[in-house]
């Protein structure tokens, strides 16, 4: 299977077009505005696109969706929860023709593709398991951290818990292609991602006072973030919980990143 993926530099977020072999059709997921090195990957390969999938809403991972849809003359699939957010947002206001069941299986470039429902830091976020060996998570599970309860159109964390389940009851060697920076596999996720081994029961909370969004908190986990800053799990004082930015939170001794 060919994967070649590009990062924007201003999100710092991922492309991908996915296919079976040099010379035959192919998936293209999610859209960043750095398209260029994927059109020569297309070229140089002879690949036909043959559709694009989106994982969720938000603009870093739809941003110039029309060029791509444009260049190809290909349909757009989501959920329809996601669909609904693309159009209260405004962002992309063209057809998005195709929309997405919940554990649809389906195949698509010849690949074999299982979309998973994956809310929590969005409302209709879906991973795509293709050829059962391969996902890719958008903005839920990344190298070392995990998605945001906090973004435009979240649920809450007990759908981020769910969806990191859903995940984590894939085989260890399946390669997670997030939608943020570098590959990672699930294997490695569970032995060491500090938020799936705290949900996991396997290291304890930090239970630290702290401020949150100008507000009294508990950190419980302290992770690192794709961005090269941290991310937390902080408990509110009502009792519920949330995964935020590390800039959010003031320690003791100050800020953190």
């Amino acid at each position: 299977m060919l994967i070649h993926h590009t990062q924007d530099p201003q999100w710092m977020a991922d492309a991908y077009v996915v296919a079976k072999e040099p010379g035959g059709p192919a998936i293209w997921i999610d859209c960043n505005g750095a398209h260029d090195d994927l059109h020569r990957f297309v070229e140089e390969n002879d690949l036909t696109i043959e559709g694009i999938l989106l994982t969720h809403h938000h603009i870093d991972h739809i941003y110039e969706l029309d060029e791509v849809k444009d260049r190809y003359g290909v349909p757009v699939a989501a959920s329809a929860r996601a669909i609904e957010l693309i159009r209260e947002d405004g962002d992309y206001t063209g057809a998005i023709e195709r929309t997405l069941d919940e554990c649809e299986e389906f195949e698509l470039a010849g690949l074999s593709v299982k979309a998973m429902p994956t809310p929590g830091h969005a409302g209709g976020h879906l991973a795509f398991l293709v050829e059962g060996t391969d996902v890719f998570t958008g903005d839920v599970l990344f190298d070392g951290t995990v998605g945001g309860t906090r973004a435009p159109g979240h649920t809450d964390l007990a759908d981020l818990k769910a969806s990191l389940d859903r995940l984590l009851a894939l085989p260890d060697a399946t390669v997670v292609h997030p939608g943020h920076v570098s590959p990672t596999t699930i294997g490695a996720e569970r032995a060491s991602n500090p938020f799936v081994r705290y949900f996991r029961g396997e290291d304890a909370a930090l239970e630290e006072p702290v401020t949150a969004w100008g507000n009294p908190a508990t950190l419980l986990v302290w992770g690192p973030d794709y961005d090269g800053g941290h991310k937390a799990l902080v408990r509110w004082a009502d009792g519920s919980e949330d995964i935020v930015g590390g800039s959010k939170v003031e320690r003791a001794g100050g800020s953190a990143t």
